[in-house]
């Protein structure tokens, strides 16, 4: 049977109230699961703004429509007042998405701080963002996270090494096209990697003319080609539970007509034997419609 892992990225205090209840909502209705990954420290979203002069980011923005998928408040935290700590706010809602028996797993303490500088970061620092995030997500939830989700698929190896002594069960930092235990240089991570195998809405929209009904055809098309244990979808609550609600909807139910089973990254993780799973580099690429490098599943 063949099965799609939906990965939900909430990376905005915005996303989490207003993104994530829609969603649940559309997932529910369509009998599908799905994991739910969670920023759980400052929205400092306007800060994301620095990457201006990153190549491709002016250009995305362009494509996707920032402000209307953010909103102009959103897009002001952390820049003209501090950034809203989203565990402390909306920690009901993340009980509500465990509560309903959705997977809950840990995204990021400050999102675009992880995003913007993990990639040049030691241990230290590493260590420091990933408590801080574990201790925030405990208090939110009460209880610690199983699962790690790095935040704009932005790591160095130390997290590897992190994720094996935090104990996380997996993580899905990484693009690529299986499960795999994950290397990088010297650094062997214990904690297998179940990296997001489709592209996003938001990499497609706006490339070679595609509307968000024409991306959402493409994912499913691509969706079609076999992979061992299925693919893995990763959407953002800012988009698919907001302004592409209805084209994510549309998505779930030809999906189910093609005779997919919806699932949690939890039941990916559930049915593997680690002791097989492949061992892979992960590297720094590119991948089409997204500005910067990625870690990536290199190829042997």
């Amino acid at each position: 049977m063949q099965r799609i892992a939906l990965k939900i990225d909430v990376d905005t205090l915005r996303g989490t109230r207003e993104g994530v209840p829609p969603l649940m909502d559309v997932l529910g209705r369509s009998g599908a699961q799905a994991s739910f990954f969670f920023s759980v420290g400052p929205d400092n979203t306007g800060r994301a703004l620095r990457r201006v002069f990153r190549r491709g980011f002016l250009r995305k923005v362009r494509r996707t429509s920032v402000l209307t998928h953010y909103g102009l408040r959103t897009l002001t935290y952390g820049l003209l007042w501090p950034g809203p700590h989203i565990g402390r706010r909306a920690a009901p809602v993340l009980r509500q998405v465990r509560d309903c028996g959705f997977e809950v797993g840990l995204h990021s303490y400050d999102h675009v701080r992880w995003q913007d500088n993990v990639t040049r970061r030691g241990r230290s620092w590493t260590s420091r963002e990933l408590a801080r995030a574990y201790l925030a997500f405990r208090d939110a939830l009460g209880a610690p996270p199983d699962a790690h989700a790095a935040a704009g698929w932005q790591l160095n190896p130390e997290t590897l090494w992190l994720e094996s002594q935090m104990a996380f069960q997996y993580a899905s930092d990484t693009r690529g096209r299986e499960p795999f235990l994950p290397s990088w240089g010297n650094v062997e991570g214990a904690c297998p990697q179940l990296p997001t195998t489709l592209p996003t809405l938001d990499e497609l929209i706006g490339r070679d003319g595609l509307t968000p009904a024409g991306a959402a055809s493409e994912v499913v098309r691509l969706s079609q080609v076999p992979l061992p244990h299925g693919h893995v979808f990763t959407l953002h609550a800012e988009l698919e539970g907001m302004a592409l609600r209805n084209v994510f909807e549309s998505m779930l139910a030809r999906w189910r007509a093609l005779g997919f089973t919806l699932v949690a990254l939890r039941d990916v993780h559930r049915s593997l034997d680690a002791r097989t799973l492949p061992r892979h580099q992960v590297t720094l690429g590119t991948v089409p419609g997204r500005s910067g490098l990625l870690a990536t599943q290199a190829a042997h």
